[in-house]
């Protein structure tokens, strides 16, 4: 079995070394990750420079680019012929939960990977500081073994995010709808030395709408979230609604 890996923290993370540790003995392994943190590069595409791949170690690759490059490089020029079987992304330091996986490279690698045709899921640990990996390599190992002993529902991946606990032990597994974040939206404005405005994007976590069956709710009550994400955007129930409008030409 070939296993691709990638994630957006970039080859060096911590959580991309614990997941090839516990896939090790699963399959073939390649890495083809961002040669640095690319965080928030959403669904992107590089088209208007080129892309350089270094080979750092046996079936360890460096990508000028963003996850999405990474996955599209590895199955189109690094692999060839040879077909992923499965698809990792991560381990995120970080969740990817709600609206934040519209941002998220990390679930973006796996939106590639199955527009690829390549059951893929993506994996993050819900922490800033102090990230214990172990929980979350240990349970992607068996993720993995049911992906590929009961398949992957169709035009779908797998979004998990895993509560970093440390000290307590996970209550179980749930699986969820994706969450609504609540951000306060903020626009931070300075001026450089030669008197240049510039902007950092911020904003402040105010909580989330409360929804028994959200991946935020589950992994704020100590549980793995697993979402099963469609790649079919279509807003089926809008439909109907707009052909009431009765738009012309």
């Amino acid at each position: 079995m070939i296993i691709l890996i990638t994630n957006d923290d970039g080859i060096n993370a911590d959580g991309l070394k614990h997941l090839h540790k516990a896939l090790g003995k699963m399959g073939k392994l390649y890495v083809v990750a961002p040669d640095r943190d690319r965080s928030a590069a959403g669904h992107s595409l590089t088209l208007h420079r080129p892309l350089r791949v270094e080979k750092t170690a046996d079936n360890w690759y460096q990508v000028s680019g963003t996850p999405t490059d990474c996955v599209n490089l590895a199955v189109n020029a690094i692999l060839k012929m040879k077909k992923p079987d499965l698809l990792i992304s991560g381990i995120n330091q970080g969740g990817n939960l709600g609206d934040d996986i519209t941002y998220s490279g990390t679930v973006s690698a796996a939106i590639e990977g199955t527009l690829l045709d390549i059951p893929s899921v993506a994996i993050s640990v819900d922490g800033k500081d102090k990230i214990d990996y172990k929980v979350a390599s240990g349970f992607a190992s068996k993720l993995v073994e049911l992906v590929m002993e009961k398949g992957m529902p169709q035009d779908s991946l797998l979004n998990v995010n895993i509560p970093n606990l440390q000290d307590h032990e996970i209550k179980g597994i749930k699986i969820t709808r994706q969450g609504k974040r609540i951000w306060e939206d903020s626009i931070i404005e300075k001026t450089d030395p030669r008197g240049q405005k510039y902007y950092w994007i911020g904003g402040n976590d105010l909580g989330w709408h409360e929804e028994e069956q959200s991946d935020i709710q589950a992994v704020r009550d100590g549980y793995i979230s697993i979402t099963p994400l469609h790649l079919d955007l279509t807003n089926y129930k809008a439909i109907a609604e707009l052909q009431d409008w009765r738009i012309t030409h």
